[in-house]
């Protein structure tokens, strides 16, 4: 598995995204930690998914299943 995004990176992608937008210091250490936050309940709700169709391994389709409850479940 490949490590983490550099900060460095992770900040010039949201500085480009919101040039004009005022950030707080530890605001790409919040992003990453939401995005680690969702891919974690994507994979719990997949998992559900997959043990409900008697599978033990979690699929491309078993994610696209879930994909959209999850998305709306941490929009908040």
């Amino acid at each position: 598995m490949k490590g983490a995004i550099p900060r460095g990176t992770l900040r010039s992608i949201l500085k480009k995204h919101q040039p004009t937008m005022r950030r707080e210091a530890e605001l790409d250490v919040l992003v990453h930690l939401n995005c680690l936050l969702f891919v974690r309940r994507l994979v719990e709700e997949a998992q559900l998914k997959a043990l409900e169709n008697k599978s033990s391994v979690i699929k491309p389709e078993h994610i696209k299943a879930v994909a959209k409850t999850a998305l709306k479940k941490s929009k908040g």
